[in-house]
């Protein structure tokens, strides 16, 4: 994106990875919830995971590009050897590898990638429409060279979107029926075929052993595993029951309160159980009850600000997290992104000086930090600060109850949680409302139900997680822009409406120095800080990974921490 690539031509294998690293065994991931699909791309349905996956791999599926993890910004050929676009970016020309081709043998084309764009810009999730509308015209040169030309070369990330995803085979899809939630099994030119499927209970890939990718550079050390499952559970504590038994092999670890004292068993005393913290240079990420501001309570500001103060992340995390988490305050926390402590440069103002209102003095000063309270769960200062915000909002504390001044309506909301955990947090912040009058509803639903209800914007407040990288670009437009608010199945989770909002996510995709892009990523971080659009929580100071000793991590941990599609299975463990 900018700059040049950290790695020489002709490098054989990611800095990352054990390039030596043994090819045998299986691997049990164990997640909360179900499974009705088996196709990843579409918002009908809840895909499996494992096919294309973040966490656990793209197992099935492939890209032209991937990423180096010890880079934040850079991409190498994957299923392309070799990558052309202009300082302008108006076009980009991928040249596929000779010998790629998908697990029933057919070769990978241009065509495929011409049918792969056309058919997620068309039928897939609302980010591919929004991305790959920009193309205007694609082009096979031959079976193996495509070009691309976009309406103007403004979304200088658009090659490396395009670059990362996934590429489908045309003759096996018929795309009068791609957009149906479907448990088909899927082909793909990925390392592992789709071997079972349990429907909502368990999938289970194996190694392909015709794989065409097992030498190339960015695939050496990858993949380690013959064979990957993945077991589904009702609820965590079945999960880690099964962990405990042997029958996970692997744990990514969220809740403190096991951390802390639910790792005592035998095998973690005898040592065959290992906990481990892994630590990365991404930014925290943002995890916060979110107000949907398309509900008339949490359109006024004002509102959403008085509820922020209304948090005590000190006493939750004493009493519900043994001090173990850390406050979240911005969206890019812990990276050179984040303007939290940070006085607003002069390049910054003049960005966001078309939108004088969008951000707060104190955040624009770098003054701003989430309030803090004595922990004690009696801190009176925070509560009279909420109180007279929403005082000035209109609305005032009659007989024990907040009222709407001008309807005499009471200020009351529902809290849709998915999880336990979620709805032991949300009781907690729940009852410190209660203390101004609020009246606050939690209801738990399951998995499915929830993801119903997110997709729809069916709620008042929830929890919700806006994952960081070092290089936001595209993926901010559907999470914040007008355009997405209304758009169901994004990630606009708020229903935001800020200019300012969209015009910095412009000035990220427009930029061509790093300079230029942190100071518009430290603009947006501003932006939506002022706009209050979620009370900031809390992330854990590292990764928790606690895992059997059958499975081995590598030494170095990359960039952007943690992959487990380089780690691998050592069979003198028994």
């Amino acid at each position: 994106m900018h700059g040049e690539p950290a790695l020489p031509a002709g490098f054989r294998h990611l800095p990352h990875v054990n390039p030596d690293a043994p090819k045998r065994g299986s691997i049990t991931y164990g997640v909360q919830g179900t499974f009705d699909s088996l196709n990843p791309f579409i918002i009908k349905g809840v895909a499996a995971r494992g096919l294309w996956d973040y966490q656990f791999g793209n197992n099935v599926y492939e890209s032209l590009l991937v990423r180096n993890r010890d880079e934040p910004f850079s991409l190498y050929g994957l299923l392309a050897e070799s990558i052309e676009t202009p300082p302008e970016r108006n076009w980009v020309e991928f040249r596929l590898r000779k010998e790629v081709k998908f697990s029933d043998g057919t070769p990978v084309t241009a065509e495929d990638v011409i049918f792969s764009l056309a058919l997620l810009r068309n039928s897939g999730r609302p980010h591919y429409h929004t991305w790959f509308k920009k193309i205007v015209r694609m082009e096979s040169r031959d079976a193996r060279i495509v070009r691309l030309i976009f309406e103007d070369g403004k979304d200088r990330e658009l090659p490396l979107l395009i670059g990362l995803a996934p590429i489908l085979p045309e003759h096996a899809i018929d795309p009068t029926d791609f957009e149906k939630s479907s448990l088909d099994i899927p082909i793909g030119s990925g390392p592992y075929t789709v071997d079972k499927v349990d429907l909502g209970s368990t999938i289970v890939l194996k190694r392909n052993p015709h794989y065409w990718g097992a030498h190339v550079p960015v695939k050496v050390g990858h993949d380690n595993f013959d064979q990957i499952r993945i077991e589904y559970f009702r609820d965590r504590n079945s999960l880690f029951e099964a962990f405990k038994k042997g029958l996970i092999d692997l744990i990514v670890e969220s809740d403190p309160k096991r951390w802390a004292q639910g790792y005592d068993f035998p095998a973690v005393k005898d040592g065959d159980v290992i906990k481990q913290e892994f630590h990365n240079d991404l930014p925290a990420g943002m995890t916060g009850f979110v107000f949907n501001t398309r509900r008339p309570i949490f359109s006024d500001i004002r509102v959403r600000h008085a509820l922020v103060q209304l948090f005590d992340f000190e006493l939750v995390n004493k009493n519900l997290y043994f001090g173990l988490y850390e406050r979240t305050e911005g969206y890019f926390d812990g990276s050179d992104l984040s303007s939290i402590r940070r006085p607003a440069s002069d390049a910054e103002k003049t960005l966001l000086a078309p939108f004088p209102n969008a951000v707060t003095p104190a955040v624009m000063k770098g003054d701003w930090h989430p309030p803090r309270t004595d922990g004690t769960g009696t801190d009176r200062a925070p509560l009279a600060r909420a109180v007279a915000m929403l005082r000035e909002a209109g609305w005032e504390i009659k007989n024990g109850k907040m009222i709407n001044k001008a309807t005499g309506e009471p200020f009351a909301f529902e809290t849709l949680t998915r999880s336990s955990d979620e709805e032991r947090l949300a009781l907690a912040y729940a009852r410190t409302l209660k203390r101004v009058g609020i009246e606050v509803t939690v209801r738990t639903v399951d998995s499915a139900q929830y993801e119903r209800r997110r997709i729809a914007f069916d709620y008042d407040m929830t929890v919700a997680t806006w994952t960081a990288s070092l290089s936001p670009g595209n993926e901010q437009t559907l999470r914040w822009s007008q355009a997405s608010a209304d758009e169901e199945g994004s990630f606009n989770f708020a229903g935001a409406r800020e200019p300012a909002l969209d015009a910095m996510i412009t000035a990220m995709l427009k930029a061509r120095s790093r300079e230029d892009f942190v100071t518009a990523v430290r603009a947006f971080d501003r932006v939506l800080i002022s706009g209050a659009y979620a009370v900031p929580l809390f992330h854990l100071p590292a990764d928790w990974i606690v895992r059997w000793r059958r499975i081995v991590p590598t030494e170095t941990t990359p960039l952007t921490g943690y992959r487990l599609d380089t780690w691998w299975y050592d069979d003198s463990v028994q």
